[in-house]
Parts: C-alpha cells; sequence; structure tokens
C-alpha cells in the first residue's frame, strides 16, 4: 500500500487533538463466554488477526514538503507489531469503569492509532472488548469496517475500488490558468456560501452552562440499553423517526439529571451538534471523513415530553429541510477549504473554540443487523464513544444492536462524577414518554 494524504477532515482531527483532548473514537463490546480463558483466546485472535488487516497497519506521519506543507499521509507502519495495539487485561467486575480510565488515555501517534483492549470479566462468564480508533484514521463506518475486519467472518458489503491517489502536485500549464482560476474561484465561493449560512444560523444560539466546564482531561464512560421496541411504540404514536425519539430521550433524560443534582432545568436548552455522514454505509470502504451535522436547541427547560418530542422533530425537520450543507452544523464542511498549513496552525485554537459553537455532540453509530462474534462467543452489548470536545463535560453516542438501542456515554470525570445517574435517567425518559402517549 502507497501513502495516501489525509483528507482534510481527517487532518483537522489529527491537529484538534491535545494530550488532555484525546480525538480517538471508541466502542466497548461485551462478549457472553463461560470459558475462563475466552478473553485470553479473544486477544490472542484479535492479534493474530489484525496483522493481515492493511487498514490496521497504517500509521499517520506529519509531511513538510513544499506540495503539501503542514499536511500529514497515511501510510504502512514500517515495523507494525500487534502487540502494540491488543492488550489482555486483569479481570474486572465492572468494564465502563475500565474503559473510562482507558479512554483517557491517548493513542500514541507514532504507531498505526488504534488499540483494542480485552478486559476479562471477574465473574468468569462474559469478556469485553474496547477498541480505540483515532478520528483521523477512521469515521464510524469506518471504524466499523476495521472493527469487523478482526471478529468472526460475517457478511459485510462488497468493496468499491478506491480512487486513485491523487498526482503528485505540479507547476500548472499556463494555458489551463484560466480553468484553474475559476475552479479556485468556485471553491473560494463555496466556502463564503458555507461560511455565511453557519454565521447566520449561529445567530442567537448562545451557550448554556449547563454542560459546559473547565477541562480537566479525565474521563468516565457509563452505557444503558433499551428496548428499541419501545422506541418504536412512541415514533408510531406521536411520528417523527427513531432519531427524533432518541434525541428527546437525551433531552428528557439531562432535564431531570439537572433537576436531580440540583443544577435545575429552567431556562437550560443546549446547542446539540448531530452528526451527519456524508456517504452512504456501501461507500465507507475508502478512507477519510465525509461528515457535515445539524445544530439544534435541546428542550431541556419544557416539563411537557411530548412537546420535547416535538420540538426536536420540528427542529430535525428544519434542518433536513435546509441540507446537511447549510445551517451551522455545517462548519465541518469548512475544511475542505482550509490548506494543510492553516489545519496545522489553526488546529488548537479550533479545538478550543468547540464549546463557543455547541455545548453537546449527540451522534448515531450505524451496526449491522446481524450478530456479532468473537472466537464464537457473541457481542450482547455494544456502546459507542465519542470524542469529548475541550472545555464540555459531556457527549452521547447511539447505536441500535440486536434490538436493544445502546446508549455510550463519555464525560470529564471531575466534572460529572455522577454520570451513572444520567444513564438511569435515560431508561426512566423512555419510560416517561411511553406514558405521556399511552403506547
Amino acid at each position: 500500500m502507497t501513502a495516501d494524504p489525509l483528507a482534510p477532515l481527517d487532518l483537522a482531527f489529527w491537529n484538534i487533538e491535545s494530550p488532555a483532548h484525546p480525538m480517538h473514537l471508541g466502542a466497548l463490546g461485551v462478549f457472553a463466554a463461560p470459558a475462563a480463558t475466552a478473553a485470553a483466546h479473544a486477544a490472542d485472535l484479535l492479534a493474530g488477526r489484525s496483522a493481515a488487516v492493511p487498514g490496521l497497519r497504517m500509521r499517520i506521519r506529519d509531511v513538510w514538503q513544499p506540495t503539501a506543507f503542514g499536511g500529514a499521509v497515511r501510510e504502512p507502519a514500517p515495523a507494525f507489531d500487534p502487540r502494540h495495539h491488543v492488550r489482555l487485561h486483569l479481570p474486572t467486575d465492572d468494564f465502563q469503569d475500565a474503559a473510562g480510565r482507558l479512554m483517557e488515555q491517548p493513542l500514541l501517534r507514532g504507531r498505526p492509532p488504534w488499540e483494542a483492549h480485552v478486559l476479562p470479566g471477574a465473574d468468569g462468564d462474559s469478556f469485553a472488548v474496547l477498541f480505540k480508533f483515532h478520528h483521523a484514521l477512521a469515521d464510524g463506518l469506518r471504524a466499523l469496517t476495521l472493527a469487523a475486519a478482526v471478529l468472526d467472518p460475517m457478511d459485510l458489503p462488497p468493496r468499491r475500488p478506491r480512487p486513485a491517489a491523487p498526482a503528485p502536485a505540479r507547476l500548472p500549464d499556463v494555458r489551463r490558468l484560466p480553468g484553474l482560476l475559476r475552479g479556485a474561484l468556485s471553491d473560494v465561493g463555496r466556502a463564503l456560501d458555507i461560511g455565511a449560512s453557519v454565521a447566520v444560523h449561529t445567530l442567537g444560539m448562545r451557550s448554556t452552562g449547563a454542560l459546559t466546564a473547565a477541562p480537566t482531561g479525565t474521563r468516565r464512560t457509563a452505557g444503558v440499553a433499551v428496548d428499541l421496541d419501545d422506541v418504536h411504540r412512541v415514533r408510531k404514536a406521536v411520528g417523527g423517526t427513531v432519531n427524533d425519539v432518541v434525541i428527546a430521550v437525551v433531552a428528557g433524560a439531562l432535564r431531570s439529571w439537572l433537576d436531580e443534582r440540583g443544577d435545575g432545568s429552567a431556562g437550560v436548552s443546549p446547542r446539540a451538534l448531530i452528526p451527519v455522514s456524508q456517504r452512504r454505509p456501501r461507500t465507507a470502504h475508502p478512507q477519510g471523513n465525509r461528515l457535515s451535522g445539524y445544530l439544534m436547541r435541546l428542550p431541556v427547560d419544557d416539563p411537557d415530553p411530548l412537546r420535547r418530542l416535538a420540538a426536536v422533530r420540528t427542529a430535525m425537520d428544519r434542518n433536513k429541510d435546509a441540507g446537511p450543507g447549510r445551517g451551522a452544523g455545517a462548519v465541518a464542511l469548512l475544511a475542505d477549504h482550509v490548506p494543510a498549513l492553516g489545519h496545522r496552525i489553526g488546529g488548537p485554537l479550533v479545538g478550543q473554540a468547540a464549546r463557543l459553537w455547541f455545548d453537546i455532540l449527540v451522534t448515531s453509530v450505524p451496526l449491522p443487523g446481524i450478530g456479532l462474534t468473537l472466537g464464537g462467543h457473541p457481542v450482547t452489548e455494544v456502546y459507542p464513544y465519542a470524542p469529548l470536545a475541550r472545555g464540555q463535560s459531556l457527549a452521547v453516542a447511539i447505536s441500535t444492536y440486536r434490538g436493544r438501542v445502546h446508549f455510550g456515554l463519555v464525560a470529564d470525570a471531575e466534572a460529572v462524577p455522577d454520570l451513572d445517574r444520567f444513564a438511569r435517567a435515560l431508561t426512566t425518559e423512555v419510560e416517561t414518554l411511553r406514558a405521556a402517549c399511552d403506547c
């Protein structure tokens, strides 16, 4: 495999990272395994299989050549050793506690930026695997593809040919300058259009302090699963989509949690960033993040659960009508219009400014409809984890798997010592919505 330049958004994620704010995705899979040796066997399988997956052998290297000054490339690591990435830990009686401590630790940037931590259960009846992938290596769809490659074989969408690597930069032919100039002006015009849309739609979207905190670099995780059938009952009774319902569940749970911890929900309507993939699942194999997003107010201050759901539905419909290329959430698309050196210099500043743009991340991570296994042991739970932006205290990731909706929570451990309380509030809110719509 040859070196591939990082896509602009990948390069942004690579440069936004700081030691206290790692930019990796995570997923905690819990496996049913009655054998005490199952975890060790799983670690051996992961190590053996990872060596044969080209995408897991790729490191990211900074580039300072004149044609890509300040950029970075994804290239095969010269001495890939699976033992640097797959680690077997001591037994634990709390998978989430172990995952939080591991999510706190940045990935080593000199190696392929991923890890798989195998956590044996103290009960001897289960084990868990925490996968970590740097966001510059993979988005949610790509991470799923890489993780699936080291699990037991399953039916995946057929691979599409990867686009050819861009040719080395050359001095332009003077006869092509008018066309190049028109293209550059069109590119600038597109960037200005996106920027203006972001600015217009951000007006009036002031921050709320309820979900922001001084960054400490500590992490805590939690997870909860609810029945997908319950979510569908609410959707069928009230309308909207499954995504509308789960976002409304997050809003209601935030309200209960803030009231219970004494912060209060009166006047609180945090700005939620809802990432939107710009490619279809069947095109997840080519590398490079393609993301935009929707920005919306979560109606945390509304005491009525059905009004909260109606407000979420209205906001999401408005965002969909505008499209992912418009609105405040489209700011990620500006990465395509920033030169490599601009990402290098401006990345740290962008990371610090995230809380000026949104208060909480609520993202959906797709999973296959079929069951996942490792060493013949089935996955019973899957909790996705999103990166936590600087100055923010909570991020929510959601996946649907085998008839259950799994909420994976990542929080600043010092700002949110009661994350488990918020997890319980998510379950309660589903019951509240069902009671409100009598379904």
